[in-house]
């Protein structure tokens, strides 16, 4: 039966977990980590790690009908639970309708695995590369497609932020654990190869932040990003031009970025259209930016359609966030009426994605990424074809 807190319909969640993993972490206490306890990663102890081929049960009471997600750990997010080959995964999801049973399998855990999980094509470009209208040092990596050193051949090149997030499990860090968005992986596997250069964020969030935004808000009155982007236009990209074999024109050079960093890269298409011929906007956070995105897509210039940047809009139907204000936003909302606007104002090259189930993080970013990588080089390919 149907109890109720605070006006919501809640259930009972029984989870069974089967012990697939032989490794020495038998009889080891593990716990259980979700949306119900706030991704806590050592909260709710389950017990004992059971031998192999056994199992445990676990009842979580009292939780909200809809979409239940979690994960198990050791007690850190370092500990999490992994594939059999060491690989972490996003959270797995339940759809809490009435009392649940449900089962779950332990096959590995992160830690018996090499903390890098960085293909051997990323190195970093400097560890301290200075930025001086910011006036900081950041580290920068770059992504050099394998066979790089061998061969004459130039690349398009993709400019990033948060690059600690981008490559590297031992780097990144998100609120349900260090998931990364395996862009080198995605490159490996793919048939045309590109550069990726990906900046650090800062390490203090508020910071980032305001490195992010481009215009005033109520919580960033002096934002930085327009200084940010300066830097990358004005010296990052000359300076990997000058040292690495890329194709540097705008057709060849793009920028991709989430969350804020999603918001960052929709500005950057409408003020450096002349330098990024693609931006790749990822779950941009329209509404943390206070109606500016709507005035700056009216007030910038349109450049002739030569120097129009096609615009990737990839969002989740379960992007549901909450503004400052308590309201209640819905991302793929905002993307409709940015949409909208921008055809409105003459910006007609715009591509919209929507994934049904995508969510707010990585796990959905990792996801994502090969889908724009793989049509940024279908326009590639279409107008050297048609040149």
């Amino acid at each position: 039966m149907a109890k109720w807190a605070m006006a919501q319909e809640v259930y009972d969640v029984c989870i069974t977990i089967h012990n697939r993993d032989q490794s020495a972490h038998i009889g080891e206490d593990f716990f259980i980590t979700g949306s119900f306890n706030s991704w806590k990663p050592a909260d709710i102890l389950i017990g004992a790690i059971p031998k192999y081929g056994d199992s445990i049960e676990i009842t979580i009471p009292s939780v909200p009908k809809g979409l239940l997600e979690y994960k198990f750990t050791r007690g850190n997010w370092e500990t999490l639970a992994s594939t059999a080959k060491g690989n972490l995964e996003g959270p797995i999801k339940v759809i809490v309708q009435g009392d649940t049973a449900v089962n779950a399998q332990i096959d590995g855990w992160r830690d018996d695995f090499p903390i890098s999980t960085a293909s051997p094509q990323v190195c970093v470009l400097d560890s301290a590369f200075y930025f001086p209208t910011l006036d900081v040092h950041r580290r920068v990596w770059i992504y050099l497609p394998e066979g790089y050193n061998d061969s004459l051949q130039s690349y398009p090149v993709i400019y990033m932020h948060d690059g600690q997030d981008l490559f590297d499990e031992a780097t990144s860090k998100g609120r349900i654990g260090p998931l990364e968005w395996r862009v080198d992986e995605a490159i490996d596997e793919a048939e045309h190869k590109a550069i990726v250069v990906a900046v650090a964020h800062a390490e203090d969030i508020q910071q980032r932040q305001n490195e992010y935004f481009v215009r005033p808000t109520t919580s960033f009155p002096k934002p930085l990003g327009e200084a940010y982007l300066s830097d990358m236009v004005k010296v990052l990209k000359p300076f990997v031009d000058q040292h690495y074999r890329t194709k540097a024109d705008r057709e060849h050079t793009a920028m991709a970025g989430s969350s804020v960093g999603g918001l960052l890269t929709f500005y950057a298409g409408l003020l450096h259209p002349e330098v990024f011929g693609v931006v790749s906007v990822m779950s941009p956070s329209i509404w943390l930016d206070e109606g500016n995105v709507d005035q700056a897509i009216k007030q910038i210039p349109v450049r002739k359609d030569a120097a129009k940047p096609d615009f990737y809009i990839y969002g989740g139907g379960n992007e549901n966030r909450i503004k400052p204000d308590g309201s209640r936003v819905r991302m793929h909302d905002d993307i409709e009426r940015i949409t909208k606007m921008m055809y409105d104002s003459g910006r007609n090259k715009v591509q919209v994605v929507i994934e049904p189930d995508g969510r707010h993080g990585a796990w959905y970013w990792q996801k994502a990424f090969p889908h724009f990588y793989s049509w940024w080089m279908s326009r590639i390919s279409d107008k050297e074809a048609a040149s």
